[in-house]
């Protein structure tokens, strides 16, 4: 496992994204954990609103059977989003208290004291960065974050937030072979084209500029959930050439996708979305996996994109 270093944290490139655990049984749930660990992964990713708190819970409670020390593993998770009990977002809310609140909530499902990294998970339009710096200095200060970053943000959004002296670690972003927003525009500045428009505000550069990890989310999807790449009939030159450079490295197509964004030399990391044991094995061996240029640029035409 290759591993990266964010605010002094030698965290695995390869992320375990623990959004979907409530689904699954805690056995099954401890069993992909000491898969991921068994591979070299120490970083894990959550937020409160997954599985309406019980995916913090349930990992909570994982590491406590597992007896995994707090030392070995570094804790993401994230707040800012409001939802409803029946699971409808009723607002983004950055404000000092919410933030404070959420955070305890967080701490006491996920049966620690700290948070390595607390992330904003969507841009709150009424923020007001020096309410969120209070609250990140009170956080710091007692011990409960270590480090913060934002979730989905573009690079105006951060430098707002950077103008009350604030320290963004980590961005985490969507983004994959099929959703490729992030370099799309910068292939095609200043032309009349679909592909240069920003859509993501400078935000692959800008982090790169200012050393912030990003981190992808939903890698190996389409759209807003709306399906895998690895579906042959919708993406076929996608999957023929992902095919053919796993069968050169030994590996599964999807691992192929994850070694793209890594690739990227402004990518640190990359967030799964498996529950399988056997799924996680295989897609850790993409961090031991470097793509040429030419194979990077290969993937990203199969995708019917044209470079200008």
């Amino acid at each position: 496992m290759e591993y990266c270093n964010i605010k002094g944290m030698r965290a695995s490139r390869i992320v375990m994204g623990c959004m979907r655990i409530a689904d699954k049984t805690l056995p099954e749930t401890e069993k992909v954990i000491v898969e991921a660990m068994s591979a070299g992964v120490n970083t894990f990713d959550l937020a409160d609103v997954y599985g309406g708190g019980d995916c913090e819970r349930i990992f909570g409670v994982a590491v406590r059977d597992l007896e995994i020390s707090r030392k070995d593993y570094i804790l993401q998770t994230k707040c800012g989003i409001a939802k409803e009990a029946d699971g409808r977002i009723t607002r983004f809310d950055f404000s000092k208290n919410y933030i404070l609140s959420a955070v305890d909530g967080c701490l006491k499902r996920l049966n620690t004291e700290y948070i390595d990294m607390l992330l904003l998970h969507r841009p709150d339009t009424l923020v007001e960065p020096e309410e969120v710096a209070a609250a990140f200095e009170k956080l710091q200060a007692e011990g409960k974050v270590r480090a913060f970053g934002v979730s989905n943000m573009s690079a105006m959004q951060i430098q707002l937030l950077k103008s009350a002296d604030i320290h963004v670690v980590a961005n985490q972003v969507q983004f994959s072979p099929a959703h490729t927003a992030l370099v799309d525009s910068g292939f095609n500045v200043n032309m009349y084209k679909d592909e240069s428009v920003q859509r993501a505000g400078d935000c692959l550069e800008y982090c790169r500029v200012h050393g912030i990890a990003l981190q992808a989310w939903s890698p190996l999807l389409y759209g807003f959930f709306e399906g895998s790449l690895l579906n042959k009939e919708r993406f076929p030159q996608l999957n023929a050439e992902l095919d053919r450079l796993a069968e050169k490295y030994g590996c599964t197509s999807a691992a192929i996708v994850f070694a793209w964004i890594l690739r990227h030399p402004g990518f640190s990391q990359v967030v799964t979305g498996t529950t399988s044991p056997q799924h996680m094995k295989e897609l850790c061996v993409a961090a031991d996996i470097k793509l040429t240029r030419e194979e990077w640029y290969s993937i990203y035409l199969s995708t019917g994109k044209v470079l200008p």
